[in-house]
C-alpha cells in the first residue's frame, strides 16, 4: 500500500530543509502524516549533532525526486550520512 501511495505521490514526507548548510533533505515515504511526525524527530537530533542550523520541518505529501538538494554546492560541507528509514 506504501508503495501505491508514493508512486501517486500520495505518501507523506518531511521535508527538512537547513540555512546552514544549505539544502533540502527528505526522509519518507510514511503512510500518515503522524507516522512521518513522529521519525522526523530522529533525523532532527541527527542533523543538530552534525552542526546544521536554521532547521525547519514541513511533513507534506510530494513525490520527491530527489532526497536531498543542495541550494549552494560552493558551501557544501559533507555531514555523515543520515539513513533512510523506509518501509
Amino acid at each position: 500500500m506504501l508503495k501505491m501511495l508514493n508512486f501517486l505521490g500520495m505518501a507523506y514526507w518531511a521535508e527538512i530543509i537547513t540555512e546552514s548548510p544549505q539544502c533540502t533533505y527528505y526522509f519518507g515515504p510514511f503512510s500518515s502524516k503522524q507516522e512521518a511526525d513522529e521519525a522526523s524527530t530522529g533525523y532532527l537530533e541527527d542533523l543538530h549533532n552534525e552542526g546544521a542550523q536554521g532547521v525547519n520541518v514541513i511533513v507534506k505529501r510530494c513525490k520527491p525526486s530527489n532526497l536531498t538538494v543542495f541550494d549552494d554546492m560552493e558551501d557544501y560541507k559533507p555531514f555523515s550520512q543520515v539513513p533512510s528509514l523506509s518501509h
